[in-house]
């Protein structure tokens, strides 16, 4: 046979293979060819070995000038079963050497037994239309399933959980916290046949629930409090936060919930709320390090942004094509920067500031500017009534009659920073220009000198060669002539200098004559200055006024000395300067750019940004879902709608397993983060798309779904494991066993806060800074990292609220494998290590929790009995067993006697950091049930769901 160049990618193996008496393609040879074959010989033309491709029928077929890889109903004639097989060492065996194993015996098999069925492909498993079966009305909807898995490999479901079991396991899934003793007793009081049903729905109502639920998303949503990169100053960003809190607890509908976050911007005259949630694709990392090129990290955004959305909605791993075309599956290099132009034209790029952002309509904000304003215009009605008076009353009667004499005249520039020139003033009596004769000893800034050096009568002329001829910069520049004794005066001209250093520098300015008490006389203030001078003449008589230069004067007078109209003034200034000094909080939200501004478009080279291919529009990736385009030009709110059409099989499909994966602790398809081709299957198909189409059918309503899982029986199973369990299906994949999990990271914090007493009810607002061990650490490139521990009830909020800074997360929770949220998290990690008991230990959280939680123990009888006893109902919701309740009551009397000896230790023990201990109690119990209550804290029971 004719061979062809070939490299065969490593491999997981196909272990067990059963031949059936009909293979089937998704289930049995997809992952053997994804797995061995695809990545050499599959959608990546650009680096397809030897022309092959094997991930469609056309391809595999393809005559290769005389043979051809699959020859269906053939194998023999199959050039791809001559090159596995082949003799270890051969150069033409594949995989090739250092591309991963051989297949195995029954890999071959299988692979011989399909061919010679007709070798059938089939679409990928995820991306065909959702097929709902029908299920008998007698029977949960997930135990039909489940229960018939289970048959088929002669299983059953394991027995009920007891009911103390049961209601610590849903509470800590649908609150994310313990049940209070007075819940759970209210709940095992309850012997109506719904009570189970009513308890989960008090809990789903709780403001609890969206603060546990949202967690997972902001995970995905790579939600922190800080910009990332080396520099990682904070971002305010937290009302993103709060808006997907409140989302969970009013059972926003998903699809509404996922639109709005996608393109909320987009819809018709969007709320605030829908503006906040365009906030999800606002907390991509922005780099502020000097020397930086914005554009470059705008196009990291981006690309991220289109990364973040499939991994969140449609569990497909884009990135994979950011480079060349997917390796494994049918996506395109042109075809995902067609989605990268969705996103690439909005306002944001990368800038210091966030912008756009958005002003929060927050209540205190809103009635302090109310408070304000109230106040403002009581004060205007105020002055104008001060004014009205001084108006009406003038001062000095003597200055109504006769001419007027003006001995100073002074001239104020009414625009900040700006310049004013005393040669720009003449003031004229009969013809002679009284001015040159005047001194100009009162300057604002305090420049000094004569007169016929202030005043050089050249109007044109550069300022800058005499130094006391102009203010230079400062706030309402001034200057006053002192004409040495009262003359009248019969006009003033002031002079708008137009050389290049003083041009436009008077706008505006008020003209001021005062007699020799320095009282005004005349005022007048000019809006518009006309180039090069502008001219004024005094008016003899005070009666001759008009009404605006007359209420000029009583202004003037008043500002000149303090009376009322003064300080009446001077408060609404300062009222002015408080109301506009007042700003809600902010939140980065997203702007589409305006239609003649849109961004150009390319394929980038190797995903390089300098690296320009064609131009590409718009646009989505047919081979996961195709449906026509709502638009020739598509935008991001057609995106949204086209990710949450109803006939897209893979949203549903992925939403349903994430919202699984949270209750069951793994999801039906254990690869959560990946439903393309390198993804497991699912474990039950047929279940995963009833839960699909009911997700759909019940209009996307996540309470409602989350209810149906566990009101399950196979939810409320005993999660005990037997041998044959362990033996049979070690990893619970089957389902026979109720879920047994390690809580999250926020969820062990929170507990041991809850237990304690501690926990606080607060909700919403800026992120807090909790207690954590002073580590002493200094961040690198000179940024820092103090953290200053927040006071009262914000020290004791839930994890939720913690402030979450890229660089340097939280400690206790890095410890308990939460991420740092620099990228979309779609499944945590669960690791155990010794560090974990570090922090349950020794954090001033935990030893302050141990500390609080043993005055609560104390509160129950008076003996270490009693108090054991409460220990294990408030933590484990359960009574001690009598060989637990002995072993704790002698770690009790062991510590406590060591504390009789060493009072200081004791002391240090039961109140340091809390406080001091309650009035009555012996501070050696108190610390020796401070060690027992620690230890409650850090038993596997109380660290797990089970």
């Amino acid at each position: 046979m004719k061979g062809f160049s070939q490299c065969f990618l490593l491999a997981c193996s196909t272990t067990g293979a059963v031949l059936a008496d009909s293979i089937d393609f998704n289930s049995q040879i997809k992952s053997l060819l994804s797995n061995r074959c695809i990545a050499c010989h599959g959608p990546d033309e650009e680096h397809r070995e030897a022309g092959l491709r094997l991930d469609t029928f056309e391809g595999a077929t393809r005559d290769l000038d005389g043979y051809s890889a699959i020859v269906p109903g053939n194998p023999e004639e199959s050039e791809i079963l001559f090159r596995v097989t082949l003799e270890k060492g051969d150069s033409e065996l594949m995989p090739p050497k250092g591309r991963g194993e051989r297949l195995s015996e029954e890999e071959v098999a299988l692979l011989r037994e399909w061919i010679r069925q007709g070798a059938k492909f089939d679409k990928h498993w995820s991306y065909k239309p959702l097929v709902r079966e029908e299920v008998p009305q007698s029977v949960h909807p997930v135990d039909h399933f489940i229960e018939r898995r289970l048959a088929e490999e002669g299983l059953a479901l394991s027995p009920m959980a007891d009911r103390r079991t049961l209601a610590r396991r849903v509470s800590l899934d649908l609150i994310g916290l313990p049940p209070t003793p007075e819940d759970l007793n209210a709940f095992l009081a309850d012997k109506s046949p719904n009570a189970y049903g009513n308890y989960v729905d008090r809990l789903m109502a709780g403001p609890e629930f969206g603060e546990h639920w949202a967690r997972m998303w902001l995970d995905l949503a790579r939600y922190a409090d800080s910009a990332g990169y080396a520099d990682d100053r904070p971002r305010t960003i937290w009302a993103y936060r709060d808006y997907v809190i409140r989302a969970f607890n009013d059972n926003l509908p998903f699809d509404q919930f996922s639109i709005e976050q996608l393109a909320g911007d987009l819809l018709p005259e969007p709320t605030e709320s829908q503006l906040v949630a365009t906030a999800f694709h606002r907390n991509t990392q922005t780099n502020n390090e000097g020397g930086t090129n914005d554009e470059e990290f705008r196009n990291v955004a981006v690309v991220d942004r289109v990364n973040t959305t499939f991994a969140t909605w449609m569990g497909t791993t884009m990135a994979c094509a950011q480079c060349h075309t997917h390796k494994y599956d049918p996506i395109t290099h042109h075809e995902y920067f067609q989605v990268f132009d969705v996103f690439n034209q909005t306002e944001d790029a990368d800038r210091r500031d966030e912008s756009p952002v958005l002003e929060l309509k927050d209540q205190s904000v809103l009635q302090l500017r109310d408070s304000l304003g109230k106040q403002m215009e009581a004060q205007e009605e105020r002055i104008a009534e001060l004014e009205k008076n001084a108006v009406n009353h003038p001062v000095e009667t003597k200055r109504r009659e006769g001419e007027l004499k003006t001995r100073y005249v002074r001239v104020t520039n009414l625009v900040k920073q700006g310049f004013l020139h005393l040669a720009e003033v003449e003031i004229f009596a009969k013809g002679e220009n009284l001015a040159r004769s005047g001194k100009a000893s009162q300057i604002s800034t305090g420049f000094d000198g004569p007169a016929h050096l202030a005043i050089d009568g050249n109007a044109d002329g550069n300022y800058q060669s005499k130094s006391v001829t102009h203010t230079a910069k400062a706030d309402d520049p001034w200057l006053e002539i002192d004409l040495g004794s009262a003359k009248k005066i019969d006009r003033i001209v002031v002079h708008n200098r137009t050389d290049g250093g003083t041009a436009g520098r008077i706008k505006e300015f008020q003209i001021v004559a005062l007699n020799e008490n320095k009282e005004p006389n005349w005022v007048r203030r000019i809006k518009q200055t006309p180039n090069p001078s502008y001219e004024v003449s005094l008016p003899l008589r005070f009666e001759n006024f008009s009404k605006e230069e007359k209420e000029a004067v009583a202004r003037y007078q008043t500002d000149a000395a303090p009376n009322e109209l003064t300080l009446a003034r001077k408060k609404l200034e300062g009222l002015k300067k408080r109301f506009s000094g007042i700003r809600g909080p902010t939140v980065p939200i997203f702007r589409e750019r305006a239609k003649d501004k849109r961004r150009n478009t390319f394929v980038h080279l190797r995903g390089s940004y300098l690296s320009h291919g064609d131009q590409v529009h718009a646009g989505f990736p047919s081979s996961l879902f195709d449906a026509p385009q709502a638009a020739d030009s598509p935008n991001r709110l057609d995106f949204a709608r086209w990710i949450m059409d109803p006939k897209n099989p893979l949203t549903p499909r992925v939403t349903a397993n994430r919202f699984w994966e949270k209750i069951f602790g793994i999801g039906l398809v254990a690869t959560s983060e990946e439903f393309g081709s390198q993804g497991e299957l699912p474990s039950h198909p047929h279940l995963l798309d009833w839960l699909a189409t009911e997700m759909i059918a019940g209009k996307w309503n996540v309470k409602a779904f989350i209810k149906l899982l566990v009101t399950s029986q196979t939810y409320r199973q005993s999660s005990h494991v037997t041998d044959g369990m362990a033996a049979d299906d070690p990893l619970n994949r089957l389902l026979g066993r109720g879920p047994r999990v390690r809580l999250s990271a926020e969820m062990v914090r929170d507990q041991a806060l809850a237990v304690s007493g501690l926990l606080s009810s607060k909700m919403y607002g800026a992120p807090v800074n909790p207690p954590q061990p002073d580590m002493g650490l200094k961040a690198a490139f000179g940024g820092g990292i103090d953290w200053k521990t927040s006071r009262g009830e914000d020290r004791y909020r839930r994890g939720i609220y913690t402030t979450w800074r890229r660089s340097n997360p939280y400690p206790s929770m890095v410890a308990f494998d939460a991420p740092n949220r620099e990228v979309c998290t779609v499944r945590r990690g669960t690791t155990n290590t010794p560090l974990q008991a570090l922090v349950t230990m020794n954090d001033p959280v935990y030893v302050e929790a141990s500390q609080a939680l043993a005055r609560r123990m104390m509160t129950s009888g008076g003996s270490p009995e009693e108090w054991i006893a409460r220990g294990f109902e408030i933590c484990l919701s359960r009574n001690p067993e009598p060989s637990e309740s002995d072993r704790l009551i002698r770690l009790f009397e062991e510590v406590r006697g060591k504390y009789l000896k060493d009072p200081k230790l004791a002391e240090k023990m039961a109140t340091d950091p809390i406080g001091p201990a309650p009035e009555g109690r012996a501070i050696e119990d108190l610390a020796a049930l401070t060690v027992a209550g620690n230890l409650l804290l850090n038993l596997d029971e109380m660290l797990m769901k089970r």
